[in-house]
């Protein structure tokens, strides 16, 4: 009964799309038209910017320090936790994050054409996140590595970035592994 309710309604939908398409077609016709007949102007340029210039105009735009962000205690105490300082990425990138001086909890992420000014996040996992809600964009720190993210535009700007002190959690963490999820779930093996 439902597969006859489907076809039914699917047949039903077919000729309604194809009215649709029918209808638009002849309102776009007259526009074609009337911008052929007026052939005397001349044709409207887009202006493009190059991704040299916007890069340089961007790394000489100060970053908006005024913000309505407040931050809460536990804020505060994963901003403590912050890894500041140069990190070397994958492909050559690296990442500078630096501290507010004027502004406890903010600090300035800056990468190659980029600069962000980013606030703590609490998160769930125990891993450190700042983000720049304007920008959307965010820095996800673990203690062996971090990343930077443009969550608007659904990309990694850096990633496998490391400063000194990953780098040596990273060694610690090949010489002594962090025990695996399910060992001792069923207890000690006899």
């Amino acid at each position: 009964m439902k597969k006859i309710a489907l076809i039914a309604a699917v047949a039903l939908a077919l000729p309604l799309a194809a009215m649709a398409q029918d209808a638009a077609k002849p309102a776009a016709k007259p526009a074609a038209k009337a911008a052929s007949s007026n052939t005397a102007k001349a044709p409207a340029k887009k202006h493009q910017v190059t991704r040299k210039a916007a890069k340089a105009v961007e790394e000489v735009t100060p970053v908006a320090t005024d913000t309505d962000v407040t931050l809460s205690e536990a804020d505060l105490a994963v901003a403590q936790r912050v890894s500041v300082g140069k990190a070397q990425c994958e492909l050559g990138a690296d990442v500078t994050v630096t501290a507010d001086d004027k502004k406890p909890g903010f600090f300035t992420v800056s990468t190659k054409g980029a600069k962000y000014r980013m606030h703590p996040v609490e998160s769930r996992t125990g891993a450190i996140r700042l983000e720049d809600p304007r920008a959307g964009a965010m820095w996800l720190q673990l203690g062996n590595k971090s990343m930077l993210m443009n969550q608007k535009a659904g990309l990694r700007l850096a990633d496998e970035c490391q400063t000194e002190a990953q780098v040596a959690f990273a060694a610690e963490m090949k010489k002594n592994p962090p025990k695996a999820l399910f060992d001792g779930a069923d207890g000690e093996k006899k």
